[in-house]
Protein backbone atom coordinates (compact mmCIF):
# COMPACT_ATOMS: atom_id res chain seq x y z
CA UNK A 1 0.00 0.00 0.00
CA UNK A 2 1.25 3.50 -0.80
CA UNK A 3 1.68 5.32 2.51
CA UNK A 4 1.89 9.07 3.18
CA UNK A 5 5.36 10.48 3.88
CA UNK A 6 5.85 11.33 7.56
CA UNK A 7 7.16 14.85 8.19
CA UNK A 8 6.78 14.86 12.00
CA UNK A 9 10.29 15.54 13.34
CA UNK A 10 9.43 14.12 16.78
CA UNK A 11 8.37 10.77 15.25
CA UNK A 12 11.34 10.73 12.87
CA UNK A 13 13.70 11.49 15.76
CA UNK A 14 12.88 8.23 17.56
CA UNK A 15 15.03 5.11 17.20
CA UNK A 16 13.44 2.26 15.29
CA UNK A 17 12.77 -1.21 16.69
CA UNK A 18 14.12 -4.50 15.33
CA UNK A 19 12.11 -5.86 12.39
CA UNK A 20 10.81 -9.42 12.49
CA UNK A 21 9.09 -11.75 10.05
CA UNK A 22 5.80 -10.34 11.36
CA UNK A 23 6.73 -7.02 9.73
CA UNK A 24 6.55 -8.14 6.10
CA UNK A 25 3.76 -5.63 5.43
CA UNK A 26 6.34 -2.91 6.10
CA UNK A 27 8.48 -4.30 3.27
CA UNK A 28 5.57 -4.27 0.83
CA UNK A 29 4.51 -0.77 1.85
CA UNK A 30 8.10 0.48 1.39
CA UNK A 31 8.20 -1.05 -2.10
CA UNK A 32 4.85 0.48 -3.06
CA UNK A 33 5.62 3.91 -1.61
CA UNK A 34 9.11 4.12 -3.15
CA UNK A 35 7.62 3.15 -6.50
CA UNK A 36 5.06 5.95 -6.21
CA UNK A 37 7.81 8.49 -5.45
CA UNK A 38 10.47 7.14 -7.81
CA UNK A 39 10.84 10.43 -9.71
CA UNK A 40 12.13 12.22 -6.60
CA UNK A 41 13.31 9.51 -4.23
CA UNK A 42 16.09 6.89 -4.25
CA UNK A 43 15.63 5.35 -0.82
CA UNK A 44 13.28 5.16 2.09
CA UNK A 45 13.27 4.06 5.72
CA UNK A 46 10.22 2.52 7.40
CA UNK A 47 9.79 5.48 9.76
CA UNK A 48 9.28 7.74 6.74
CA UNK A 49 6.00 5.91 6.14
CA UNK A 50 4.90 5.59 9.75
CA UNK A 51 6.58 2.38 10.96
CA UNK A 52 9.27 2.52 13.65
CA UNK A 53 10.92 -0.62 12.29
CA UNK A 54 14.52 -1.20 11.21
CA UNK A 55 13.83 -1.71 7.51
CA UNK A 56 14.99 0.35 4.52
CA UNK A 57 14.73 0.17 0.76
CA UNK A 58 17.31 1.51 -1.71
CA UNK A 59 16.92 1.98 -5.44
CA UNK A 60 19.79 0.40 -7.36
CA UNK A 61 18.46 1.57 -10.70
CA UNK A 62 16.63 -1.36 -12.24
CA UNK A 63 16.03 -3.13 -8.91
CA UNK A 64 15.26 -2.08 -5.35
CA UNK A 65 17.17 -3.58 -2.44
CA UNK A 66 15.33 -4.22 0.83
CA UNK A 67 17.54 -4.26 3.91
CA UNK A 68 16.04 -5.55 7.15
CA UNK A 69 17.90 -4.65 10.37
CA UNK A 70 20.91 -3.18 8.50
CA UNK A 71 24.10 -2.46 10.41
CA UNK A 72 27.04 -0.63 8.87
CA UNK A 73 30.01 -2.70 10.05
CA UNK A 74 32.82 -0.76 8.34
CA UNK A 75 33.28 2.56 6.59
CA UNK A 76 36.05 4.66 5.09
CA UNK A 77 36.65 7.67 2.91
CA UNK A 78 34.82 10.40 4.83
CA UNK A 79 33.51 13.37 2.84
CA UNK A 80 31.02 16.20 3.25
CA UNK A 81 27.94 16.48 1.06
CA UNK A 82 24.44 17.95 0.92
CA UNK A 83 21.31 15.79 0.96
CA UNK A 84 17.59 16.24 0.69
CA UNK A 85 14.82 14.06 2.06
CA UNK A 86 11.13 13.60 1.28
CA UNK A 87 10.44 14.10 4.99
CA UNK A 88 12.22 17.47 5.08
CA UNK A 89 12.34 20.67 3.06
CA UNK A 90 15.53 21.77 1.37
CA UNK A 91 19.01 20.30 1.58
CA UNK A 92 21.33 19.97 4.54
CA UNK A 93 25.05 19.34 4.95
CA UNK A 94 26.16 15.99 6.33
CA UNK A 95 29.19 13.70 6.52
CA UNK A 96 29.21 10.41 4.65
CA UNK A 97 31.71 7.69 3.72
CA UNK A 98 32.65 6.61 0.19
CA UNK A 99 32.85 2.90 1.08
CA UNK A 100 30.76 0.91 3.54
CA UNK A 101 30.09 -2.70 4.41
CA UNK A 102 26.62 -3.61 5.65
CA UNK A 103 25.27 -6.66 7.42
CA UNK A 104 21.51 -7.11 6.94
CA UNK A 105 18.68 -9.53 6.27
CA UNK A 106 17.18 -9.59 2.78
CA UNK A 107 13.41 -9.71 2.14
CA UNK A 108 13.53 -13.50 2.63
CA UNK A 109 15.23 -13.02 6.04
CA UNK A 110 18.50 -14.45 4.76
CA UNK A 111 21.59 -12.90 6.34
CA UNK A 112 23.69 -10.89 3.89
CA UNK A 113 26.93 -8.94 4.04
CA UNK A 114 27.75 -6.61 1.16
CA UNK A 115 30.09 -3.76 0.30
CA UNK A 116 28.76 -0.60 -1.32
CA UNK A 117 30.46 2.51 -2.61
CA UNK A 118 29.69 5.91 -4.05
CA UNK A 119 26.12 7.13 -4.34
CA UNK A 120 24.53 3.84 -3.27
CA UNK A 121 26.64 3.87 -0.09
CA UNK A 122 25.49 7.43 0.55
CA UNK A 123 21.82 6.47 0.20
CA UNK A 124 22.22 3.52 2.58
CA UNK A 125 23.91 5.75 5.17
CA UNK A 126 21.08 8.30 4.92
CA UNK A 127 18.42 5.62 5.42
CA UNK A 128 20.34 3.95 8.28
CA UNK A 129 20.51 7.36 9.99
CA UNK A 130 16.70 7.43 9.85
CA UNK A 131 16.63 4.15 11.78
CA UNK A 132 18.69 5.76 14.55
CA UNK A 133 16.46 8.85 14.69
CA UNK A 134 19.18 10.97 13.08
CA UNK A 135 17.77 13.66 10.85
CA UNK A 136 20.13 15.37 8.44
Amino acid sequence: MIKPIVKDIIFLGQKSEISTKDDMQVVQDLKDTLSAHRNGCVGMAANMIGYRKRTIIVSLGIVDLVMINPVIISKNGEYETEEGCLSLQGKRKTKRYKNIEVKFMDAGFNEQKQKFSGYVAQIIQHECDHLEGIII
